[in-house]
């Protein structure tokens, strides 16, 4: 069954923010003359941008991303309303608009940047996609949301024992700071696949935060291969005992273009299981790749086993990846922990590998990129999807061919 949720224009509006949900102001957080925040699960976060104070390079969430390009998004007021979206709905999913006092909003976590709580203390609706039952699957589209600075707000609802997929396509122009939430009830099994497909001179600052409740199991996918500047950042906390996560990324930099993803896992319960894995390839003069990969396993999280992995694969000369893991133990009582990162160019080996076989340079060279990246994208699963993405790979390889 397919279904289209359409949505007049309506305009921003100033809304009520309640204030005994939030902590103090930032500065008393972190500011001029304070020591510096030590431990990942400190961070300063609020829903009102009123209480964050403005961004800086010097800033450690800050510090990689061109803030002249998206300052934009953390100072102006954003556009909040409504906007078009197209849904594709199958089994038992959902998919509605709800007032920002819905009780599903502000479960999954608590803006951390500036760019966030601008989002959050500016959207008028939210858009929940509600998965319930087996076999769910939602495809939500956004295509062309415009060159005025906007807000989004999304909820993803898996209710208890459900089993569901959510995509989540971008397309088009855009300038937009949004948040998505993602929650898991108990026994909940979930993917969600997240596209950013933007048009060349798109703007995108997100925060996904996902929240896992007790024997729930999440995959989740971000895919980023358009856009000027693109930076989405999960957040997701294992609440729940034998809560499971698995965390993919793949990413394709072309010249000027900044991508940017700072990962956040939060063993917050016993025998939690996360495994997360990032993949880039960047070409062209001053393509940009950042990966920031924070585990916390917190004195609650006996029994976690974790591991994390950054690879990029520069192509051409003027490309650069910063890759940086951090690994935070508060309790000796573990199955395991670990991470890893690397960034480098082909492999010589493999290239002459093929070229021994016939294979020309430029077909090997294809060959091995489809090969690196497609190690990521077998992970998700959905046919569909993956074919989808490898014309899409293919794609980004021909530009430079």
């Amino acid at each position: 069954m397919s279904a289209s949720v359409t949505a007049t224009q309506a305009p921003a509006s100033a809304v009520p923010i309640d204030h005994s949900r939030l902590g103090s102001l930032q500065h008393s957080a972190g500011g001029a003359g304070i020591a510096p925040i030590q431990t990942r699960s400190e961070r300063f976060s609020s829903y009102a941008v009123s209480d964050f104070e403005s961004v800086a390079q010097t800033d450690a969430e800050w510090k990689y991303t061109p803030l002249a390009k998206v300052r934009s998004l953390t100072t102006e007021p954003l556009d909040g309303s409504i906007y078009d979206v197209t849904t594709v709905l199958e089994g038992t999913a959902s998919v509605d608009w709800v007032s920002r006092d819905d009780a599903r909003i502000g479960t999954a976590g608590i803006p951390e940047d500036r760019a966030a709580a601008n989002a959050w203390s500016t959207f008028d609706k939210a858009l929940v996609v509600t998965i319930s039952g087996d076999d769910a699957r939602a495809t939500v589209t956004r295509t062309e949301l415009g060159s005025g600075a906007r807000a989004a707000h999304t909820v993803i609802h898996a209710k208890a024992n459900s089993r569901g997929t959510v995509i989540l396509g971008n397309h088009g122009s855009a300038v937009l700071s949004e948040n998505l939430e993602i929650v898991l009830e108990a026994d909940a099994d979930l993917t969600v696949v997240s596209l950013q497909e933007w048009a060349d001179d798109a703007l995108h600052l997100a925060s996904h935060f996902a929240k896992l409740g007790r024997a729930s199991k999440l995959k989740y996918v971000s895919v980023s291969l358009g856009g000027d500047v693109v930076r989405v950042n999960p957040s997701i906390t294992l609440a729940g005992e034998r809560a499971d996560a698995e965390v993919y990324g793949v990413y394709f930099v072309d010249a000027g273009q900044h991508i940017e993803h700072q990962v956040f896992v939060n063993h917050a319960a016993a025998n939690t299981v996360s495994h997360v894995t990032y993949k880039g390839a960047l070409q062209g003069e001053g393509a940009h790749s950042v990966w920031i990969g924070d585990v916390l396993i917190g004195r609650e999280g006996t029994g976690t086993d974790s591991y994390e992995q950054n690879r990029n694969l520069l192509l051409t000369e003027g490309a650069r990846a910063d890759s940086v893991p951090n690994l935070e133990i508060e309790t000796g009582d573990i199955k395991g922990a670990g991470h890893a990162s690397a960034s480098g160019r082909f492999d010589d080996e493999q290239l002459f590998y093929l070229q021994a076989r016939g294979i020309p340079e430029d077909e090997a060279r294809r060959l091995v990129v489809r090969g690196f990246l497609g190690e990521v994208v077998q992970k998700i699963g959905i046919p569909d999807i993956e074919n989808h993405l490898d014309e899409a790979i293919e794609a980004e390889l021909a530009v430079n061919a």
